[in-house]
């Protein structure tokens, strides 16, 4: 097992924001079939600060640059996303005090904070088609590695496919969170634009960390 720096850390937020930017009108579009359509737009006026910023935005250890970035997030991510996304790096720098590297043990717990905060802010419950939906079974990928080979790159692989079939699997739901609550029965058939975004964030990280989908667990 080997640890999760602060420079993968950083990493991960720069790709993160290019995934989001190049998403934009991908996940605005996905949110128009049952929303408001400005999903998209939201998040990316967001991490298009946190993309223009992050060379001078504090990295003296993990928690304090997840702790900025929650407030970037929280101040320039417009409707429910904001709050919610906020909430989750704001739990997740909390958990990250000082801390100059993390464990698999520790994601588990940081992702486990963050559908924590994000249920507690938005009330959100398993089942209402949310993105505590897909952030549940990527915790459970995670925790399975955790206590079990230590392995990080088969832990983001299992972790991704797990945010795409739960994806794929909440489409026919009707939502009960949300924009797409409002839609009623309409919801249904549509995917939640939120649980494609952390998919597609998590498929794009396995390449930018060389991380290949196909290959099967020992």
């Amino acid at each position: 097992m080997s640890d999760i720096t602060l420079g993968a850390v950083e990493r991960t937020i720069k790709a993160t924001s290019a995934t989001v930017l190049k998403n934009e009108q991908h996940f605005s579009d996905l949110d128009a079939l049952a929303g408001d359509g400005d999903f998209g737009a939201s998040l990316a006026a967001g991490f298009r600060v946190i993309q223009t910023d992050l060379p001078t935005i504090d990295k003296s250890n993990i928690g304090a640059f997840l702790l900025k970035l929650s407030m970037i997030i929280s101040k320039h991510v417009g409707g429910s996303s904001g709050p919610l996304w906020g909430t989750a790096f704001m739990r997740a720098g909390m958990l990250c005090k000082d801390k100059m590297t993390i464990t698999l043990e520790d994601l588990e717990k940081i992702v486990q904070a963050a559908i924590d905060g994000i249920q507690q802010r938005g009330g959100a419950q398993p089942g209402d088609k949310t993105l505590i939906d897909s952030l549940i079974p990527v915790r459970e990928a995670i925790a399975a590695h955790a206590h079990g080979d230590g392995d990080n790159n088969a832990a983001l692989r299992d972790a991704t496919l797990a945010a795409e079939e739960a994806a794929e699997k909440a489409k026919s739901w009707v939502a009960k969170r949300g924009r797409q609550q409002f839609t009623g029965d309409r919801s249904s058939g549509t995917p939640d634009p939120g649980m494609v975004a952390v998919a597609t964030i998590l498929r794009d990280l396995c390449t930018e960390f060389g991380v290949s989908l196909s290959q099967v667990s020992a």
